[in-house]
């Protein structure tokens, strides 16, 4: 299971496929259960992916990684948040906030942790 835990490449497409989908889903509307569903799938990557990297190298800096894999797990609580509330024509202005908020806090931690992502290699 090394090429989980090799490099964060895997790790970083799970999350950037997974909000693309998000995004286009939630323009979509109520037209997008297939989308949903394979948003779903992404999830469960990004959670895998994550949770390899999290039991790799947690001992660097147990409770940002901690912190990050916590922010993680709330965003995609708020993407389907947003997705189902949309679906039920509920409002989703305060998980649409939650979600930016979350989705900052998360990349900020990501990239300033030590298993960063050089943009510059």
């Amino acid at each position: 299971m090394s090429f989980l835990t090799s490099q964060t490449h895997l790790h970083i497409t799970t999350w950037v496929v997974a909000i693309v989908i998000f995004l286009i889903a939630a323009l979509m509307g109520k037209q997008s259960k297939g989308l949903h569903m394979a948003l779903r799938l992404f999830y469960v990557l990004i959670i895998i992916t994550g949770a390899a990297l999290f039991f790799q190298y947690q001992t660097v800096d147990p409770m940002m990684y901690g912190l990050k894999f916590l922010f993680g797990i709330l965003v995609i609580g708020m993407m389907e948040m947003v997705l189902v509330r949309q679906q039920k024509n509920k409002p989703t202005g305060i998980f649409w906030i939650l979600f930016a908020v979350f989705l900052f806090i998360t990349l900020f931690l990501g990239f300033k942790l030590p298993l960063n992502f050089d943009f510059l290699a």
